[in-house]
């Protein structure tokens, strides 16, 4: 059988891993919960379970790299390092896996060019500059306490806050009130959300996402406001790394989806030459983490790039 490489791509709500030939096809695929290492409830359980299930019957004596892209991984540091240290050993794998960030990975899932811009927005949001497959400028990423501005966790609290707002007579009433848990308490949607958070982590909080984009659409303005001001955050975002040549890529799920955060996103976007493009949904990023498992098994050489480019597709 041929050599193999492994792609993870770990974010607040899933994992997903492929496992792929030298050649760029997909030899196969595990998913599982969340493994953000700042937000995620266990990700280190995740992160196994993905793998194995990736694995399968395949020669663990194959596998020649590799790369897992991790929501979180930068501020978690060597603790990210360590965790998938471990699973990697678990799953009687030889060798040093490699931690990226998931922006990497997710920029890889959508283009062979190696430089340009990406911008995630998902359980997280960053927005990061690639030149030659590293990343060199970042802006936000901060983690859902003191950033993430515009993403799935961010959105949810901000619904959360708009609805607290809303029951003790500082705002005027929102039909988010039906989609915030606790029946319209203020103390039991209070202790509904420590909770969920307590059990899930904070990605809980993006589960409220999807219902404020659908409040948003049907024009509640509470909900407007939320996904407006979402937008003009990840669009700051990108501002603030200035032009880059290459593509910008759009990632994570509330970019990568028909949202309408993706539409005001793409309407904000500007610029002669400008190429956009979304990444695809489902298992894009871990296609992006293997290609990058690609080229760091065999640097330098001329197959990857045509590898790669079957790999995402």
């Amino acid at each position: 059988m041929t050599a193999l490489v492994v792609g993870i791509d770990g974010g607040g709500t899933g994992t997903r891993c492929v496992v792929a030939t030298h050649g760029g096809e997909v030899a196969g695929r595990g998913h599982a919960g969340g493994s953000n290492a700042l937000s995620s409830a266990a990700p280190e359980a995740a992160l196994r379970t993905a793998l194995r299930a990736a694995l399968g019957g395949l020669p663990a004596d194959r596998v020649t790299a590799g790369v897992f892209a991790l929501a979180g991984s930068g501020p978690a540091g060597e603790r990210a390092g360590a965790m998938v240290a471990e699973v990697w050993r678990a799953c009687g794998l030889a060798g040093p896996p490699v931690v990226v960030p998931d922006t990497l990975a997710a920029f890889a899932g959508a283009t062979a060019e190696p430089s340009g811009t990406v911008l995630v927005a998902g359980t997280g949001a960053v927005a990061t500059r690639v030149t030659e497959w590293r990343l060199t400028a970042r802006a936000d990423g901060y983690g859902w306490i003191v950033g993430d501005e515009g993403s799935g966790v961010w959105i949810g609290r901000r619904a959360v806050r708009a609805v607290l707002a809303a029951l003790d007579g500082r705002a005027g009433p929102t039909a988010l009130r039906d989609a915030v848990p606790g029946g319209g308490v203020a103390e039991r949607i209070v202790d509904a959300v420590h909770t969920g958070v307590a059990e899930a982590g904070p990605a809980w909080l993006a589960r409220l996402a999807p219902a404020v984009e659908e409040a948003a659409r049907a024009g509640d303005a509470a909900a407007l406001d939320i996904v407006r001001e979402a937008a003009g955050r990840l669009l700051a975002a990108v501002r603030a790394l200035g032009p880059s040549p290459g593509p910008l890529v759009l990632a994570g799920s509330l970019l990568s989806e028909p949202t309408l955060l993706a539409e005001l996103v793409r309407g904000g976007l500007g610029g002669p030459g400008l190429t956009v493009l979304t990444a695809r949904s489902g298992d894009a990023g871990a296609r992006g983490a293997a290609a990058l498992a690609l080229r760091r098994s065999r640097p330098g050489a001329p197959a990857p790039v045509s590898a790669h480019r079957r790999l995402i597709s």
